[in-house]
């Protein structure tokens, strides 16, 4: 099993990584995709002590919609700040996570979408595909998308809350589809049918730990390990063994992000 979305790097992991990694080496973990907060700079040391833990953990490193307030009349910065992480963190295989958040709207709109779009083109010019955070603002998410990605950019959209004719939007601009431990909430019907239709080659799993954590652990502190109640949620939507679901997501994540780390 590969978890294609965690912050490890969080200060929810401070204490106790060396354990949580080793629960998710047990778990059947090979490799989990780290997500880093370019404009933290307590991340970076974090970030250093991830790696060393997990020499197979790959890393994405963006600005969050959320940090985009500080680059408003400059998303060139935001860009430059994602560049320098890209050029001298090893293991950096995408840009992310990045996008629009239009629930909190933390930053205004039209900075949130000058600096989506900013490390967008720095994705297509670096060769290196997006892991994309949209929330209330798929319009202007895929408009963003459309102009700066060119056709040229790959990515997944991560933690997918939509039904199944929004993954088939994804999928129609040629993006994978990343589904966390919202996919095993009881309510979560919708979330499951879109699983059951986004072909093997497209679909990720994920926790987002430390958030988002699976039945029967839910309200508590999420972990990679946990990525496998995911995994049997959605196999149980598909029709499929676990095992073959996390084997067919691994090979998704490893032809999105492979080539790239």
């Amino acid at each position: 099993m590969i978890d294609s979305h965690c912050h490890l790097a969080d200060a929810a992991f401070a204490d106790d990584l060396e354990a949580v990694v080793g629960r998710a080496r047990a778990a059947g973990v090979e490799r989990a995709l780290c997500i880093l907060d370019v404009t933290s700079a307590e991340e970076a040391p974090r970030a250093d002590r991830v790696a060393a833990l997990w020499p197979a953990a790959a890393f994405a490193a963006g600005v969050h919609p959320h940090q985009a307030a500080p680059f408003a009349g400059d998303p060139d910065a935001a860009v430059e700040a994602v560049r320098r992480v890209v050029a001298t963190r090893p293991g950096v295989c995408a840009v992310g996570e990045i996008g629009l958040d239009y629930h909190y709207d933390f930053a205004p709109r039209a900075v949130q979408i000058e600096v989506f779009r900013g490390q967008i083109a720095l994705a297509r010019e670096l060769g290196r595909p997006i892991v994309v955070h949209t929330r209330e603002a798929d319009d202007d998410t895929f408009a963003a998308i459309r102009a700066e990605g060119g056709g040229e950019v790959a990515g997944v959209f991560h933690c997918f809350t939509g039904d199944a004719a929004a993954a088939r939007r994804a999928l129609d601009v040629g993006f994978h589809v990343s589904f966390s431990g919202i996919a095993t909430f009881r309510r979560a019907d919708d979330i499951r049918a879109a699983a059951a239709i986004v072909p093997a080659d497209r679909l990720l799993v994920e926790t987002d730990a430390p958030y988002l954590a699976p039945v029967p652990h839910r309200g508590r502190r999420n972990e990679p390990a946990w990525v496998a109640h995911v995994v049997d949620a959605l196999a149980a939507v598909r029709g499929q063994p676990p095992a073959e679901v996390a084997a067919e997501s691994a090979a998704a994540f490893a032809a999105l992000f492979g080539s790239a780390a």
